[in-house]
């Protein structure tokens, strides 16, 4: 019922608004820099969403990923209320097993890789603050960027103006949620600068939840003359605080929501998180040819307390119940654009290689000294694990007649994992090994163009998924080593799009898509704390999505993104049905849907007003019932959210005070906001907050 209440509220809201839309102005095309081709979005044939990022404007504190995706279709970006294990983020189905971090879909800020090789990718570092927009790539173009490409997600850091803007941030809410930030940009000679600080505290709103964070974020360009620019991104994360509450039964979700699991309790569960990035961009563009070389360098260190009980330490192969990783991470990317004509036609190509690498210092202690729980006693694992990845690229665009177009491309991907074992025993034996995955994938797409306004499209591609090393980390025979024979996913992607563009800047996409995967991972074995992973076999994703978005004439503006997504395993396997579970003994049959994954899901946003004076905007969120494990043995419930805020902007002079407020939830329903997928203990709920209020005023200078 929930789904259907979803599904139609998104829609009753959204098509009468479309239909009341005006033509105004024609407004130029604005290139995106996702596919790395100048192709404006509507020609691209691709499922393309630029979202700009104006969170202080809908009354949002500018905290999680998920505050400014509204209104874009294929995503689901679901804030767990647990800043011990990030946002949880798929695309089209891809990257919902993720019980921590974001996996099978790639992420990237100003164009610098915030997913490591191995396809692990993390959001808490991304300044949203100072983030100018939001691009998000769906389907098959998608493989273009490599390992775990299900979907790409960029982040891009506002530029200065040559008005120079000072800002001060302040937000208050529910549960002693607070935020202040600091921003700076301009143009200053030839520099063109964006620094930005801010500190973010919650008391959260479940028990042991508490969290706090602080993050800086410089982006400085140069102009160099001569077509010539070099773009400085300096980048940090201090998390010293984040307390793991850990899922809920259903039981004890329905009795109370606010609660954590006693396990958090007794262990006193938490993450820790430092991280420092540089890097630098140098580009040159001539008439004919352009250059792009980047490079980066961080530096990351986690330490996190675990829930393992001691009884399930025992175990001389057992890696304890605190995590303690350090390590460093770096890549570069080098491509050459040129632009020419065939058969008189224009062509325009790129031709690229990128290195990744991670080299990482794995340490694992048992999570007790004696009767005390929750400290780090004895050392049970040190070992060194390194990985590489190193792609090489292509891609062609080309007019070939003056309604079609071309767009041509194909990555080979090389990522090799390599560990060696510190803590070798007797009864403990050197788990040191190695593996190498190797795919080349090809995607290419033709564009129809009817008229100025429409476009037809058809797309195709090949795309690839390694094990990260959470999951290649432990062999479900329970032998030391690496889980050597686990295999990639391999996945083809196919999609049929219509683009519409009004002169006023109104467009609507519809997306027909299809992935048929293969290899398909999932979990083999579930004890001790750990789990282990399998390779199932076949699975497809399918549906459609439907966006919306821009101005609707009067003052308003409509942000609109729904998605029917139908995600199955096309083999059959067996699973675990019980905890400890030492090898999988009930059948799964084909055709089981992939949990974490809803069949309806989407966002609308309705807005009135500008910089100057009131504003104001209502939103919707709708998801459908989703399964919380292989089996399908139980569902958390869809819902409907509702949230409104009301903002008023005045001039001071020179200087322009915004003061907002927002209330999230409105009609105070108790709702699961994510799930842990197949979670070995059977709390798979995260509950989402009640009704809650925001106020937040912004000064610019």
């Amino acid at each position: 019922m929930g789904r259907l209440l979803a599904w139609g509220a998104i829609t009753a809201f959204g098509w009468p608004l479309v239909a009341a839309a005006q033509a105004v102005t024609e407004l130029p095309p604005v290139p995106v820099q996702a596919i790395r081709l100048d192709i404006p979005p509507l020609d691209l044939p691709a499922a393309l969403a630029r979202v700009p990022v104006a969170t202080s404007a809908s009354g949002k504190p500018g905290v999680n990923l998920s505050e400014a995706l509204v209104g874009v279709p294929g995503v689901l970006a679901r804030n767990r209320q647990d800043y011990a294990q990030d946002e949880q983020l798929s695309i089209r189905g891809f990257g919902a097993r993720a019980s921590f971090g974001v996996r099978g879909v790639r992420l990237y800020v100003d164009g610098i890789p915030a997913t490591m090789p191995d396809g692990q990718g993390q959001l808490s570092h991304i300044a949203l603050a100072a983030a100018d927009r939001v691009e998000v790539l769906r389907g098959p173009f998608s493989a273009l960027y490599g390992n775990s490409s299900g979907g790409v997600v960029q982040v891009w850091t506002a530029a200065g103006g040559p008005v120079p803007v000072r800002a001060l941030e302040a937000f208050v809410g529910a549960d002693a949620s607070r935020r202040a930030s600091a921003e700076a940009r301009g143009i200053a000679g030839p520099l063109n600068y964006n620094v930005a600080v801010g500190h973010f505290r919650t008391d959260g709103f479940r028990a042991h939840s508490r969290a706090q964070r602080t993050s800086g974020n410089a982006r400085l360009g140069f102009q160099l003359g001569a077509g010539r620019t070099l773009t400085l991104l300096v980048n940090t994360l201090a998390q010293p605080q984040a307390q793991d509450p850990l899922g809920l039964t259903r039981a004890q979700w329905r009795t109370d929501p606010r609660q954590a699991a006693a396990p958090a309790f007794a262990f006193d569960t938490r993450k820790s998180v430092r991280q420092q990035q540089l890097g630098a961009v140098w580009n040159a563009e001539g008439a004919r040819d352009g250059v792009r070389l980047m490079g980066y360098a961080g530096r990351r260190e986690v330490t996190q307390v675990l829930s393992i009980p001691a009884m399930a330490q025992q175990s001389p192969l057992s890696a304890g119940g605190v995590i303690d990783l350090a390590g460093g991470y770096g890549g570069a990317d080098a491509r050459w654009t040129h632009r020419a004509q065939a058969l008189g036609r224009p062509l325009e190509w790129v031709l690229g290689a990128s290195w990744d690498g991670q080299d990482q210092h794995r340490r694992g202690y048992e999570n007790f000294v004696g009767d005390t729980l929750g400290v780090a006693g004895a050392l049970r694992r040190d070992e060194r694990d390194r990985v590489q990845a190193f792609d090489q690229y292509a891609q062609l665009y080309w007019h070939l007649a003056e309604r079609w177009a071309l767009l041509l491309g194909a990555r080979h991907s090389e990522v090799a994992f390599r560990t060696r074992d510190r803590y070798v025993t007797a009864a403990n034996p050197d788990d040191s090994g190695r593996v190498r995955y190797r795919a080349t994938t090809p995607v290419a797409g033709i564009d129809y163009r009817p008229n100025a306004q429409l476009r037809l499209y058809a797309s195709y591609g090949e795309g690839f998924e390694t094990p990260t090393f959470n999951e290649l980390g432990y062999r479900r025979d329970g032998g030391a080593g690496l889980a050597l024979d686990l295999a990639p996913v391999r996945s083809r992607n196919g999609e049929l799009g219509v683009k519409w563009q009004s002169r006023n800047g109104l467009g609507a996409a519809l997306a027909l898509f299809r992935a048929d995967s293969r290899d398909e991972l999932a979990v083999a074995s579930n004890h001790d704390g750990r789990s282990t992973y399998r390779n199932v076999g076949r699975s497809r994703r399918q549906g459609a999505e439907l966006a919306v978005d821009g101005e609707l004439g009067a003052g308003w503006r409509l942000q609109l993104g729904m998605t029917w997504l139908d995600a199955r395993f096309r083999s059959g396997f067996l699973a675990c049905a019980d905890t400890p579970c030492l090898a999988p003994d009930l059948p799964v049959p084909p055709g089981t849907r992939i949990p974490g994954v809803p069949r309806r899901y989407g966002s609308l946003r309705l807005e009135r007003g500008g910089e100057l004076g009131w504003r104001g905007g209502i939103e919707f969120e709708g998801v459908g019932a989703v399964p919380v494990d292989d089996r399908n043995s139980a569902m958390a419930p869809g819902y409907l959210r509702t949230g409104v805020d009301l903002g008023y902007g005045l001039a001071l002079g020179d200087a322009r005070l915004h003061l907002s407020a927002r209330v999230d939830n409105l009609f105070d329903r108790r709702t699961v906001g994510s799930v842990i997928v197949n979670d070995g203990n059977g709390r798979y709920y995260e509950p989402a907050p009640g009704r809650s209020v925001l106020v937040g005023v912004r000064m610019e200078l």
